[in-house]
């Protein structure tokens, strides 16, 4: 019986590390900046690589993202929007 709930607590663990571990594309889909925003041209918002050319700080993006000044406030976790930013600033 230790035995199998150890077995059960692992895989847990092993399930959410993986599901934490989103890619940037992946969390743009899942959130809904698609909507908003492309790749390569303007929609309601900039495209990513215009953003990616405008630069700036990763933290201080994902703390605009968070709080919701100057962008719609985005429901994710820390490790979603880290994600998400260090994609769109690598568009370069």
């Amino acid at each position: 019986m230790r035995t199998m709930l150890v077995i059960v607590a692992a895989t847990g663990a092993l399930a959410a590390g993986v599901a934490l571990a989103q890619s940037g594309p992946d969390v743009l889909k899942a959130k809904g900046c698609n909507n908003c925003h492309e790749a390569d041209k303007k929609k309601v918002g900039p495209s990513y690589k215009d953003i990616a050319a405008k630069g700036g700080d990763a933290k201080a993006i994902v703390a605009k993202l968070k709080e919701g000044k100057g962008h719609p406030k985005v429901a994710a976790s820390d490790a979603e929007l880290n994600a998400a930013v260090g994609h769109i600033l690598s568009m370069k």
